[in-house]
């Protein structure tokens, strides 16, 4: 067993989100509670108004911390978090729309100690406030990768991470807050730490739901979030590449690989359409709104998912 970690935070960024607060607060105490190591809840307010300062500090407990970070952008509540952590901890990432399962953050900190990662990753699955509609579920627009228990990845998501702070601040890493309105900040920084030799290890036991919003089970919705994932992640490659050369050839595969997923789309949409195959068109539709999103990436266009007005 290897263990190098002092003490654990778990984080949950907030916006505007009172309701979910109440529902996660308690369960994430509990997780707290239920590790051998001093571990916290630090709740990171994003809205400039502290909306949800009231909330926390009515909280009855010393466990929870609430901290406000008032620039817009995820990636500025993200590095607000960094901050708070001290390089002796492990620093635990979760969405405030999500619902941890009962031994999620025990499976997380054995992982870690049996690998001496430089983060571990969990699963997320949906859970929905109303069922979806026959053409999403076709679609597979929630699905999301599950693997086996220690299997080596080079790319995460914040909403299941854990993360050794003293790795992160030896390798001088934080979130890129260019990409605080837009997404990516988060597929970025895990790609630099793979990149910089920190060891990233999956573990399917740390499982966390995601409760998805009505207003999220729309075609419009979701084929917005498939149109971001493609254009943010092309801007992640072309900010990785460095060079100017680099970045230009980073854009022309962004290009080739945008054009070939329309055109399979398309073709796949069109096979739908004749066959009277609902699967077909949705997964059609969503290859052509990734690669649409590619190609607008490619093109320098910077979609922002999270504009506030």
């Amino acid at each position: 067993m290897i263990q190098t970690a002092e003490q654990l935070v778990i984080a949950v960024l907030t916006y505007k989100r009172p309701e979910d607060l109440l529902v996660v607060l308690p369960r994430l105490l509990d997780q707290a509670r239920s590790v051998d190591l001093a571990a916290t809840v630090l709740v990171v307010d994003n809205d400039p108004a502290g909306s949800a300062r009231q909330t926390v500090e009515d909280y009855p407990s010393s466990l929870v911390k609430y901290v406000h970070e008032p620039r817009p952008g995820i990636a500025a509540a993200r590095n607000r978090a960094i901050r708070e952590a001290a390089s002796d901890s492990l620093l635990v990432f979760i969405d405030d729309d999500e619902v941890p399962s009962e031994q999620w953050l025990r499976h997380l900190l054995a992982q870690y100690r049996a690998t001496a990662a430089a983060a571990v990753v969990g699963p997320v699955i949906s859970e929905y406030a109303e069922p979806p509609e026959a053409w999403i579920q076709a679609g597979r627009f929630f699905d999301r990768r599950r693997l086996a228990t220690g299997s080596l990845i080079d790319v995460a998501a914040t909403n299941n991470l854990l993360l050794d702070m003293g790795k992160v601040h030896a390798l001088g890493l934080a979130f890129d807050e260019k990409f605080g309105i837009t997404g990516g900040s988060d597929t970025l920084f895990t790609r630099r730490l793979a990149q910089l030799g920190g060891t990233m290890v999956w573990c399917d036991e740390a499982v966390v739901v995601d409760r998805v919003p009505t207003g999220r089970l729309t075609r419009d919705w979701v084929l917005r979030r498939a149109f971001r994932s493609g254009n943010a992640n092309v801007r992640v490659d072309v900010e990785l590449a460095g060079s100017a050369p680099a970045r230009a050839a980073a854009r022309s595969r962004a290009f080739a690989a945008g054009s070939i997923r329309v055109a399979g789309g398309t073709i796949r949409v069109l096979g739908g359409l004749a066959g009277g195959s609902m699967s077909l068109r949705a997964r059609g539709m969503r290859n052509i709104a990734r690669g649409s999103g590619m190609l607008s990436g490619a093109a320098g266009y910077v979609y922002s998912e999270y504009r506030r007005n």
